[in-house]
């Protein structure tokens, strides 16, 4: 059977681990090892870990003294890794029945493919579970696909279309194109999926794999609050990307010129938004940083649409919007 190494980063989430350990040794069909590391959890995760430990030989517990970061912890999981394929999994998310079963036959089948995503449940603050694709947010069935490496980027664009608890990867080729980037604090993850796919195709399993656990202390909910850091921190990763492997990809100036468009293209929806909720301040952030990632958002639809909403005005587009609202409700109304 397939060996799977499932790093566990912990801070603070001793309230989850158990949950997300045994969802791990759960799992069927596979060998699976567990590694906990510890960041210097303020809270009972070292009593929790462990028992972990004690109910179970294949899980190993580490607790820094202190506190080094999510991202040197990720590396440091990468480093102890060495089985045929590893999982990076947040302690507070959890692996669904057969989802490294489902992950590793795949790969197992077709040895050219690098790594393997699925799709996710995402588990709101009362429990309540919402199904995920990682196409376009729709949780629509498209089938198990195997993608080249152009492929993936097409497909994702300027997003990132991965959810992290899902993605299982080939051992030896993480240890091949190295660890997460240390400056790229939120998008780390979005430049080793590219990074990933420059050298292998990439699988897509088209079932429910994770649960991602969503509440108030989730790592990035704190950044992606806000509009205009998401974009920069997004434009970081590729800017990263391109600069130290752009040359491993043929046509890479016509996919950085498509990529960066799509997202000067989402910047400018966010733009939009931040308008109609009446901030005109970070609407025009958001307005200039657009055009600063590709200059031919100027000529687009999104920015000339906006440019006419900002000459009514944030009152006069609010009338013009309800006024809309109630012809069509009204509409709906009579049919």
């Amino acid at each position: 059977m397939p060996r799977v190494d499932v790093i566990i980063p912990c801070y603070n989430y001793g309230r989850y681990l158990k949950q997300c350990v045994e969802s791990v040794l759960t799992q069927t069909n596979v060998e699976v090892r567990v590694l906990i590391l510890d960041d210097a959890s303020p809270d009972d995760t070292p009593e929790i870990g462990a028992a972990l430990v004690g109910a179970d030989a294949r899980v190993t517990f580490t607790r820094h003294v202190r506190n080094k970061g999510h991202l040197v912890t990720f590396n440091e999981g990468l480093e102890w890794a060495s089985g045929d394929y590893l999982l990076l999994l947040s302690a507070d998310d959890y692996l669904l029945p057969g989802a490294l079963s489902r992950a590793t036959l795949l790969m197992e089948h077709a040895p050219e493919v690098g790594f393997v995503f699925g799709r996710v449940l995402v588990e709101g603050g009362d429990g309540s579970l919402v199904p995920v694709s990682p196409f376009d947010g729709k949780a629509i069935r498209i089938g198990h696909l195997i993608l080249s490496g152009a492929e993936f980027f097409e497909r994702s664009g300027a997003t990132n279309i991965v959810p992290t608890p899902t993605a299982v990867v080939r051992s030896t080729l993480q240890k091949r194109v190295g660890p997460y980037r240390l400056d790229l604090p939120h998008t780390s993850d979005l430049e080793m999926w590219l990074r990933l796919a420059t050298h292998a195709s990439v699988g897509f399993v088209d079932a429910d794999q994770a649960v991602y656990r969503q509440h108030g202390a989730n790592m990035s909910s704190a950044y992606a609050a806000t509009m205009l850091p998401d974009i920069e921190h997004r434009k970081a990763a590729f800017d990263r990307f391109f600069s130290d492997s752009g040359e491993l990809l043929p046509d890479a100036d016509a996919l950085r010129d498509r990529i960066y468009l799509k997202l000067a293209q989402s910047t400018v929806d966010r733009a939009s938004l931040a308008f109609n909720n009446g901030n005109l301040e970070l609407s025009d952030q958001l307005l200039q940083f657009s055009r600063s990632i590709h200059p031919r958002i100027v000529k687009s639809a999104p920015w000339l649409r906006l440019g006419i909403k900002r000459r009514i005005g944030v009152r006069g587009w609010r009338a013009i919007s309800g006024l809309k609202r109630a012809v069509f409700e009204r509409r709906q109304t009579a049919s």
